[in-house]
């Protein structure tokens, strides 16, 4: 009797842990995942790393863009400093290299010469770009992202920008955005913790 009773105990315990390994809802990402990813219309930019970039750069790479300017007081920089403390981890994930677009939304300020000096203080994986607006305005739009224009003859001026991070996979396509926090009293931030945890779901 005591048999059958562990048998019975035992199948039921088998039963138990199959259920859950099939039925255990999947963790999933708190970033918007794009199911397909999403192709991105083609563009010409400039580039501190290779000149002048198409679409094809953006190839056989994740490369997670962000908007700003060389002359942000906020959340640029801080950004920045936040991507360049996660990318070793993010390494570890995948086999393709990933890199740091920084697309500068004041052509009017940052000439490449200037884009350069900011992006390299960052380290070797991180790449500016640039147009002016009537390239780039409709290239960040097609990204989901915005930002606003001064007026003409305006000096010293800030830009509004989106605080938003856009993952765009190895085939060039843009694959998931992960939103800025926003909390009373702090600049609006992505927050790394969350994009290290969504990386690692999305690029699996």
């Amino acid at each position: 009797m005591s048999r059958i009773v562990t048998l019975l105990a035992a199948l039921i315990a088998l039963a138990a842990g199959f259920a859950v390994y099939n039925f255990w809802p999947e963790e999933k990402p708190e970033a918007l995942v794009y199911e397909p990813p999403r192709a991105l219309k083609p563009f010409i930019l400039e580039s501190t790393a290779a000149g002048t970039v198409e679409n094809d750069a953006l190839k056989g790479q994740w490369t997670l863009l962000f908007t700003g300017y060389t002359f942000c007081p906020d959340i640029c920089p801080t950004t920045m400093s936040d991507l360049k403390g996660v990318i070793p981890e993010l390494q570890r994930e995948v086999s393709e290299p990933v890199k740091v677009w920084l697309i500068s939304v004041d052509p009017k300020r940052d000439d490449i010469e200037r884009l350069t000096q900011y992006v390299n203080y960052f380290g070797d994986d991180f790449v500016g770009v640039r147009a002016e607006h009537k390239e780039l305005f409709p290239f960040v739009r097609d990204l989901g992202l915005m930002y606003s224009i001064p007026d003409e003859g305006e000096e010293n001026y800030l830009v509004n920008h989106s605080a938003a991070i856009i993952l765009v996979n190895p085939d060039g396509n843009r694959k998931a955005i992960f939103n800025a926090d926003h909390q009373r009293g702090e600049i609006p931030v992505v927050s790394m913790d969350k994009l290290k945890k969504d990386f690692a779901i999305i690029a699996d």
